[in-house]
């Protein structure tokens, strides 16, 4: 294979969220790129659903890592066990979401919110904190958040949602500037809508035919992915 056909040859990736949706695509996307792909989610069977599609679509296994990242010293295990057995990380997309539950600010129940901030926010320090080190390591790491239009434009009764999302970013950019003088690039990443369960949740009138698979953002997942490309800074949004 040329650098064309597996442009992540050699790498390793990190995926969260890795067992539907959009987690589950640019897991499957970067292993037909030539990653070996960590994949992470809750759900053991989910896991080895799409180890069995990795396997089909480039003969090799991903490294499945049943994971609920409200656990942090679960993520800090984590990062100790990729440095044991690669001392790197070349790329992490963080997938995992947790939409909260569309109400009034007023009338979110405390559990609600708490999940949506240890799902969306602090989960993402932790990854930061559990990673950075190994994506330093890298000749030219890349750490890949997704957050959403909600964070810059919050609607009404997207309270919780559109908070986390707005301080991921702000972690991200924050992040992105004390990196600024090292080979590491994260990356902010907004899909914008796809054909998934969360995007059903919130909007259950909508056809979900009319929108784009999960899988038609891997080519740019890719590219933002590759380490012979500088990725842009700001909010990267998919366009179909």
């Amino acid at each position: 294979m040329t650098t064309t056909d597996k442009p992540l040859a050699g790498l390793v990736a990190l995926v969260t969220g890795a067992s539907r949706g959009i987690g589950r695509a640019c897991a499957l996307g970067l292993a037909q790129a030539g990653a070996h792909v960590i994949a992470t989610a809750r759900t053991q069977g989910a896991l080895e659903a799409l180890d069995d599609e990795i396997l089909a679509a480039t003969g090799e296994r991903a490294t499945l890592v049943p994971l609920d990242l409200k656990n942090g010293d679960g993520v800090d295990q984590l990062g100790a066990a990729i440095y044991g057995r690669w001392k790197k990380l070349d790329i992490l997309v963080s997938a995992a979401g947790d939409l909260g539950l569309l109400t009034p600010v007023a009338h979110i129940d405390p559990p609600v919110w708490e999940r949506a901030v240890a799902v969306n926010l602090t989960a993402n320090y932790r990854l930061i904190r559990s990673m950075d080190a190994l994506l330093r390591q890298s000749a030219a790491g890349r750490a890949i958040f997704l957050t959403s239009g909600a964070a810059r434009d919050p609607q009404a009764f997207w309270g919780a949602y559109a908070a986390t999302k707005a301080g991921l970013e702000a972690l991200v950019e924050a992040y992105r500037d004390e990196t600024a003088i090292t080979r590491l690039r994260p990356v902010l990443l907004s899909p914008g809508p796809l054909r998934t369960k969360m995007r059903a949740a919130a909007f259950p009138g909508e056809d979900p035919m009319t929108l784009p698979a999960p899988e038609e953002i891997i080519p740019l997942v890719v590219d933002l992915a590759r380490p012979d490309r500088e990725p842009p800074t700001g909010v990267v949004r998919f366009e179909r």
